[in-house]
Formats: structure tokens, sequence, C-alpha cells
């Protein structure tokens, strides 16, 4: 009985230092930047738009609805563009600033 009662409590142990281990160094990516995320997220919606053309010109969408995506979706998209070429623009202009 007290055997598996170690072997339990060295299982437990084990599986907690597995789970909860951290190296002491740890790669977490690029730092992302206000301008990175906009990009991303201007790619998603020109993916988005496609997407909706396709679905569009297969027959699966009204003629409403589609319109009513489309302009939504380019509304964002001319808005993430504004935004992108004000910080664009900003750190052209700030000098000892590297772009993102």
């Amino acid at each position: 009985m007290m055997v598996v009662i170690a072997i339990c409590v060295m299982v437990s142990l084990a599986s907690g230092f597995y789970i909860f281990y951290l190296p002491g160094k740890l790669y977490l990516g690029p730092e992302k930047t206000r301008a990175s995320y906009l990009r991303e997220r201007k790619d998603a919606v020109y993916e988005n738009l496609r997407d909706l053309n396709f679905e569009y010109k297969a027959g699966k969408m009204p003629d409403a609805d589609y319109q009513s995506l489309k302009s939504s979706l380019q509304d964002e998209a001319a808005t993430l563009l504004a935004e992108i070429a004000r910080l664009e623009s900003k750190d052209a202009s700030t000098p000892g600033r590297a772009k993102a």
C-alpha cells in the first residue's frame, strides 16, 4: 500500500513539474505594434471581401445582403488603410525611429 502511495506522489510531482516548469528563456515572438496589427486586420478584411465576392458569384447570397456586407467591409478597409497611412507618416516624421 505504501508503494502505491509513493508511486502516486511521484507521478503527481512529475506531472506538476512537466505542466508548470518554465525554462529560463522563453521566446515570445516579435513584438506586436499597432501598425502590424492593422496590416493583419487589413489582410483579413481583403480575404473576407474575396470570399464574399465568390459566394455572391456562386449564387449563395442575395443581392441586398451582398451589397450591405460589401459596403461594410469596404468601409472597414478604408478606415484601416487611413490608420496605417497615419501611423506610417508619423513614424517617418519621427527622427531616430525605425519603421515597424
